[in-house]
């Protein structure tokens, strides 16, 4: 009977030693925000022991709560995004909200397989990798980090972000809103969060840092060969310079109403916007005819496009980034032209050594290249995406000009015959991404790229037939 009331002790010891913690876990980080790397990361291991003890219908709860802070705060945080950054349109990221809050996948996206045979039976789990770092860009504060916490959340995992740093107030305020509503569902208290005041030197921690198993780099090309060279498991989402090819059997007026809007959706800032038109001669004029006639299309003759190229990209030879993401309106104003609010893209046409055509420029400023036919259109379009693999686009009622072009460009996104957002869900079938991992292919991620497989084999008839 001593024993007895020994283990009793024991036990309740044990259960009052976890209450007591888990209470001063919750008072000590409320808001997912913490002094230091350490504190971080610290917090996210418990939590993440603590969500895999947990059932997957609380895993759901927990998506679903952080889908739905998103939405009801998505205006506060669409303006704040723009104000903080100056890049993008208030306009677009409430859509790029919306998408990320309704179409990234949750726990379904990690349900797991069963074959069962002669030899007996095995089950295929996706399992969590525990512990990851994100490195989110100024870009798109608000949309990747809903993007990572739901499919981190849901294969889970804990994450500690580190936001850019001139994105710090917006990133940390959509970080702050979803810890909230992951506790209040039910979920543990750490499990996403970020340092108050992320710098490169506290992203140079979480790389470094022995307790974080995975990271995710979002963003430049620099950030992603910075954690590829990390020797942990990494995630690399890097720049693209999309190009569309319009051949001479596409729908012209349709395409150039997918062009425009692609390319100006939140002022070009996406990875996977258009930043350069390829165009068979034969149907050329009749493509910037038609873009013009959208209303959303300002035509900039060549002595204004020197201009503009001048003040854009800078005499080393790179784009100016006081110009990134920032309104047409604003861009050609500095050359002295004022346009009305209904336009969102400027377009002129280009040699195919212009800057602009091998940039990534991240503007609403659209070079268009013209060729003498689709194969020439087909080798030039390789040749400026630059082997980023990441999207490229095509206009057309060809399927073998599509069919060549897809198999000669090779990346991660093909769109044929529609703007350039419909490869991420926004009006195209297909979940979202805003982690798109062209240089370690794991593609558009979801909650099964953060996971890692396990097996398990019974070597005996499991079958009842």
């Amino acid at each position: 009977m001593a024993v007895n009331q020994k283990i009793i002790a024991e036990l309740v010891r044990r259960v009052l030693e976890e209450l007591t913690e888990e209470k001063g876990l919750r008072s000590e980080n409320s808001s997912g925000l913490h002094h230091s790397v350490e504190e971080a990361v610290e917090h996210a291991v418990k939590a993440q022991k603590r969500l895999i003890a947990m059932s997957l219908d609380s895993r759901a709860k927990m998506i679903a709560a952080i889908r739905q802070a998103s939405l009801d705060n998505n205006e506060e945080l669409s303006a704040l995004a723009v104000r903080e950054t100056g890049l993008g349109r208030y306009e677009d990221k409430i859509n790029e909200n919306i998408l990320c809050a309704t179409k990234t996948p949750g726990t379904e996206d990690i349900q797991p397989a069963a074959l069962s045979g002669d030899h007996g039976l095995m089950l295929l789990e996706y399992a969590p990798v525990g512990v990851i770092g994100a490195l989110t860009p100024i870009t798109n504060p608000t949309g990747t980090i809903i993007n990572n916490s739901i499919s981190m959340v849901a294969s889970g995992n804990a994450v500690v972000f580190n936001p850019h740093p001139n994105a710090r107030k917006t990133s940390t305020r959509m970080i702050r809103l979803l810890h909230e509503a992951i506790v209040d569902a039910g979920g543990p208290s750490g499990l996403i969060g970020a340092v108050r005041e992320p710098t490169l030197d506290t992203a140079k921690q979480i790389i470094e840092h022995s307790r974080i198993n995975m990271l995710v780099a979002t963003g430049g090309r620099q950030v992603v060969d910075v954690v590829l060279r990390s020797g942990k498991k990494a995630i690399g989402a890097g720049a693209g310079n999309p190009p569309v090819l319009v051949d001479e059997t596409a729908q012209i007026r349709k395409a150039a109403h997918c062009i425009v809007d692609g390319a100006s959706i939140n002022n070009n800032i996406f990875c996977t916007s258009e930043k350069e038109v390829i165009v068979v001669d034969e149907v050329a004029n009749s493509l910037i005819k038609f873009m013009q006639e959208t209303g959303k299309a300002y035509l900039i003759n060549p002595e204004d496009a020197e201009k503009v190229t001048a003040l854009v990209v800078t005499p080393e030879g790179k784009i100016n980034p006081s110009y990134i993401g920032k309104n047409v309106q604003v861009i050609l104003r500095e050359i002295g032209i004022e346009l009305g609010e209904e336009y969102r893209l400027g377009i002129f046409k280009a040699h195919k050594d212009h800057p602009l055509v091998w940039l990534e420029q991240m503007m609403p400023i659209m070079p268009i290249v013209r060729v003498k036919d689709v194969k020439e259109g087909i080798r030039l379009a390789v040749e400026v995406e630059q082997g980023y693999r990441h999207t490229a686009l095509m206009h057309s009622t060809n399927v073998e000009h599509m069919t060549a072009f897809a198999r000669a460009v090779q990346t991660t996104i093909f769109v044929k015959n529609g703007p350039s957002y419909a490869g991420i869900g926004l009006g195209g079938e297909g979940h979202t991404a805003f982690t798109i991992a062209g240089p370690t292919g794991e593609g558009l991620t979801s909650a099964r790229t953060f996971t890692r497989q396990r097996r398990c084999t019974l070597v005996e008839s499991f079958r009842i037939i």
